[in-house]
């Protein structure tokens, strides 16, 4: 037993050593015998061979493996396929709504959060909401379902959400627009996403939307956290990172620093509530820290992790959402009339009751997140032997993935205009059949057809506030702007996703005034 046990250490130790051996002698191999095609066929299932699986397919698509698994899975026959990856591990990435339902909901118990995840987030999120199973996730989604389903709540979003929109977004894009400034679009919705969710997480103004756009150490070590943390994901084994940890090296190091600042400030922030909260007979703010500790939830590491988590949902999706959206709005302008038109039907301000009312604003984000779904694939660790519904196996500690970027460009879902930006799909109209004079109503999917706030148990709390804010900023932005991308001549958007979806280096704009 023991030598099993040293034999098995020894090959751990050993392993990231025979793997930079084969990645060498691959790029030898390739100099000397290049292929004939500078790209491997993603429409094919990638060799795989003994000991090392699919390794150099891996390898090389390590930088674009959303795009790649996508491939691979819409390619599939039962949208699901098997990924062989070093030493006999399987990984799973299935884009079949069957499927999805099935890991999601009806056998959520048999797929909790991967080990590998929660061992790759755990310095960032801890034991916070989205990185944990079981009753600790139970009790913080219980705790959070209460606090977000309050009325008092919803309106502090609101009044967040305006004053942040009247007073930092609208006037940095008008004195952009004056000036022919160009903007990096993507980075200013950040901004904004981050002060939003910083108020009402912590009752807190980094002041990141202001018109010097600062580098806030908060925002910026937050920023570095989540880049390090994704990346993880991308090393051929984890022993790699984590004796970059151990040593205290290079971007684990950096990743170290990075949470030590967010977790300090985090601690200071919640003293400091703490004793405003014990000289107050009552509660004055709605902030969510403020919410958790006046309702008895004190524990410093608890809230903590769970303020943290919802940072990083309410920064990163809803800028992402949007960066996407003001894209492909950009280039199909029949789509921005329609927008423009339920816009000016409302008031010059309007109150969230009326955003509610935007349908085929409603319909264009739901359209652009089908596309680019801010968070793009979502694993699972299998806790038991199971099948899934199309007949894959699924092995006891499997990863397993379900893949919505994969799923918004599957023909089988949205049939053959699947490519096309089209928000008429989530659309009918009232009154006779082929009427166009009837008013618009919108017709939602599933969740397990459409899984980009997730489903089941797991379904994302804040997915109606999430809408409600997105419409404000579209609704706020067009009635005055016209968003026109920035790149070179010849260049795009190039895809990138760390935890969330992002453009490659930014989304350059410039900002005109409507007449």
């Amino acid at each position: 037993m023991l030598d099993l046990e040293l034999s098995t250490t020894l090959l751990s130790f050993l392993l990231p050593f025979l793997f930079l051996f084969i990645i060498k002698w691959r790029s030898i191999f390739t100099a000397l015998f290049p292929s004939k095609s500078p790209h491997n066929s993603t429409n094919k299932t990638p060799k795989s061979y003994p000991l090392i699986g699919s390794f150099f397919s891996i390898l090389a698509n390590r930088s674009r493996i959303v795009e790649w698994t996508s491939e691979l899975v819409t390619s599939s026959p039962t949208s699901t396929f098997v990924l062989r990856r070093p030493l006999g591990r399987r990984q799973i990435f299935t884009a079949n709504p069957s499927n999805v339902q099935h890991i999601l909901k009806s056998h959520f118990h048999v797929y909790p959060k991967s080990t590998v995840s929660y061992s790759i987030l755990g310095d960032l999120l801890g034991d916070g909401i989205f990185n944990t199973n079981g009753e600790s996730w139970k009790f913080q989604r219980q705790v959070a379902s209460h606090e977000f389903n309050t009325k008092s709540l919803r309106k502090f979003v609101e009044q967040v959400v305006d004053t942040e929109l009247n007073d930092r977004l609208i006037p940095i894009l008008s004195a952009a627009a004056a000036n022919n400034t160009v903007l990096d679009l993507q980075d200013v919705l950040q901004r904004f996403a981050f002060d939003n969710v910083c108020a009402i997480a912590f009752g807190y103004d980094p002041a990141s939307l202001v018109p010097s756009l600062p580098q806030v150490k908060f925002m910026t070590s937050f920023e570095d956290a989540v880049r390090i943390s994704s990346q993880r994901f991308q090393y051929i084994h984890p022993l790699l990172w984590k004796a970059k940890r151990l040593l205290n090296f290079g971007s684990e190091k950096n990743l170290r620093n990075a949470v030590e600042e967010i977790r300090q400030f985090a601690k200071e922030i919640i003293k400091e509530k703490k004793q405003v909260l014990n000289e107050k007979s009552e509660l004055e703010s709605f902030d969510l820290l403020s919410r958790f500790l006046s309702s008895g939830h004190s524990d410093e590491n608890f809230v903590t992790d769970i303020v943290i988590s919802f940072i990083l949902a309410g920064r990163d999706t809803t800028s992402a959402a949007l960066v996407w959206f003001f894209w492909l709005v950009s280039r199909n302008l029949d789509v921005e009339r329609e927008i423009l038109k339920e816009i000016y039907e409302k008031s010059e301000s309007p109150i969230f009751e009326e955003v509610k009312d935007m349908v085929y604003t409603h319909a264009s984000l739901s359209e652009s997140m089908r596309l680019y779904p801010p968070v793009p694939l979502d694993g699972k660790q299998a806790a038991a032997d199971d099948v899934l519904p199309d007949g894959t196996f699924v092995k006891k500690g499997t990863p397993v993935a379900y893949h919505p970027y994969a799923m918004g460009r599957s023909e089988k879902i949205w049939g053959k205009d699947w490519a096309e930006f089209k928000p008429e799909r989530w659309l009918e109209r009232d009154g006779a059949a082929g009427s166009e004079l009837g008013k618009w109503n919108f017709v939602g999917r599933d969740s397990y057809t459409y899984p980009v706030f997730q489903a089941g148990p797991r379904i994302c709390l804040g997915k109606e506030m999430a809408f409600l804010q997105m419409k404000r900023v579209v609704g706020g932005v067009f009635r005055r702007f016209r968003v026109v991308p920035a790149f070179e001549e010849g260049k795009g958007p190039v895809f990138v996703s760390y935890l969330t979806t992002k453009m490659d280096g930014g989304f350059p704009v410039r900002i005109e005034e409507r007449a």
